[in-house]
């Protein structure tokens, strides 16, 4: 699979605080995050970098073998910034602690900027409704 192109545009990379859509396939598909055991790591990860004022977590799904959060960055924080934390601490501490091997996580990831209070309800409403499909 083709790693996918970035084409961020430059004077948004470091513009004001932004909110985004982010999904992330674990690598050939696996289900690694289908355990509860997995599943329940991925979010400890997700809540300390929440707390370490990384980036505003908003809303998320945890699926089997990908993930959606809606997150917010600041202006200190580029979105490819954030998705390095999560994927690559998710991926240091589970191999140190549950013993998972490398690569855990598809190389990549897609983004979608949200613009307005609309569009947001709507990402909402479809991390809402994912595990329903």
């Amino acid at each position: 699979m083709a790693i996918p192109k970035r084409n961020a545009d430059p004077k948004n990379v470091a513009a004001g605080a932004r909110t985004f859509l982010v999904t992330s396939s674990t690598a050939n598909r696996r289900p690694i995050l289908q355990s509860d055991r997995s599943a329940r790591f991925f979010i400890r990860v997700l809540y300390d970098y929440r707390a370490q004022e990384k980036f505003r977590l908003h809303e998320f799904v945890v699926m089997a073998d990908h993930f959606h959060i809606l997150i917010t960055v600041d202006s200190g924080t580029t979105i490819e910034r954030a998705v390095q934390l999560v994927k690559g601490g998710f991926s240091f501490r589970a191999g140190r602690e549950l013993g998972m091997k490398s690569p855990i996580w598809q190389k990549g990831f897609s983004d979608r900027r949200i613009t307005g209070f609309d569009e947001f309800e709507r990402v909402r409403s479809y991390i809402h409704k994912n595990p329903i499909k």
